[in-house]
């Protein structure tokens, strides 16, 4: 099942941004081909998620008998994904030329930070680095105070694998024309710049002050739009923009009308004044208590939850929102399909616990397949 059955993607091994990329596909039904370069796991990815639905084959792509394995493995898919800086598959004798010689209509996804060219193109860097340069990092943040990290969400994931997977699902219904591949080109930075387009749009139209953070509509300064800790030390995430649901809301919160209502809203010069009014407000009852009194109503107003609460949270629950896979909850597959459901076959497999089989597949017997792991070119997952 899933909206990408019977398509073969190759995932060469690496962390973040495109490996998020291949759980994605493989959560849509592509069979995803892991190729590991040995059969270790960095105990911080003891757990990693995104290897679920993968198969793994452990190749030495640094020796020609390797390189050979894997272009075959080249030749049987639909497209490929890796995450090295610019130029390393080439040096490697399996970049773009090699792999789309061997077959025309492959897909070469590629996900960089800063591009395949470009002044910055061959230096490392990792999210905070890559938003700094879009504008993003700079308006993030309360006023007065230093830019705030958002995770790695925007860059990594919102900047690199949204925008990876975006350019090789459009290269791939072309192909699917053309029976011509090309290579996608997914730099964080180019995709960090883009999550940026609404700032830009009211920059354009003198509604964002860019020099000052924290003074904008969504960054924090409006006292509609921003979080509030509660009466036991918990947070309530108000964004009541329309004047119909913070009428709601006020309503709702039991706050006076004559000082919260629509045209006060409008009113940026006591946005500081209202803000505090609504803190001393919000500090009156539990994050409970607000969750309860507002949950059933369009006052935009929710309880901020960390990483192990979100999964028990009902609206979660009744939309499978997280599923237990390998013993801990995990974010279900979405987006969702009406006729071609995505799903996870299976959960995470080790580095080289598909070699066999993926060899087996592309004809080799396993006297070959012993002889290519005894000679260090393939490896099978440890067993201890």
């Amino acid at each position: 099942m899933g909206a990408l059955n019977g398509y073969r993607i190759i995932e060469v091994a690496g962390v973040g941004p495109c490996p998020m990329a291949g759980m994605l596909f493989a959560d849509m039904g592509a069979e995803v081909i892991c190729v590991d370069r040995d059969t270790r796991t960095d105990p911080l990815f003891a757990k990693d998620m995104s290897r679920r639905g993968k198969s793994s084959v452990v190749l030495d792509l640094k020796r020609e008998r390797g390189r050979q394995v894997f272009m075959e493995l080249v030749a049987s898919a639909d497209a490929l994904i890796e995450g090295f800086r610019p130029g390393v598959m080439e040096k490697l004798g399996i970049g773009p030329a090699e792999c789309m010689a061997t077959n025309p209509k492959l897909v070469f996804g590629r996900m960089t930070g800063w591009g395949q060219e470009g002044p910055l193109a061959n230096n490392a860097g990792h999210d905070i680095n890559y938003i700094a340069l879009t504008g993003a990092l700079h308006a993030i943040g309360r006023a007065g105070e230093p830019p705030v990290p958002p995770l790695n969400l925007v860059g990594d994931f919102g900047g690199g694998t949204m925008f990876l997977v975006t350019g090789v699902l459009a290269a791939l219904l072309e192909a699917s024309r053309s029976g011509k591949g090309q290579v996608v080109d997914a730099a964080m930075v180019d995709g960090a710049a883009n999550l940026m387009w609404m700032c830009h749009s009211f920059n354009a139209v003198k509604l964002w002050d860019a020099s000052r953070r924290g003074s904008n509509l969504l960054d924090g300064a409006a006292f509609f739009y921003d979080s509030y800790e509660t009466k036991d030390g918990g947070y309530m995430a108000l964004g009541a923009i329309e004047p119909a649901f913070f009428t709601q809301f006020a309503e709702r919160a039991g706050l006076d009308p004559a000082v919260f209502n629509p045209e006060a809203q409008l009113d940026r010069k006591r946005w500081p004044e209202l803000k505090a009014a609504l803190a001393e407000a919000f500090r009156g009852k539990t994050r409970d208590e607000w969750a309860a009194l507002l949950e059933d109503s369009d006052a935009c107003c929710t309880p901020v939850l960390d990483v192990n609460e979100a999964p028990a949270h009902h609206h979660n629950q009744a939309r499978h929102a997280y599923l237990d896979i390998d013993g801990y909850p995990q974010p279900a597959p979405a987006p969702r399909f009406s006729r071609t459901p995505s799903g996870v076959a299976h959960g995470r497999h080790a580095p080289g616990a598909d070699t066999r089989a993926c060899l087996a597949a592309l004809g080799y017997d396993d006297a070959t397949i012993d002889t290519l792991c005894r000679d260090g070119v393939a490896a099978e997952a440890n067993t201890d």
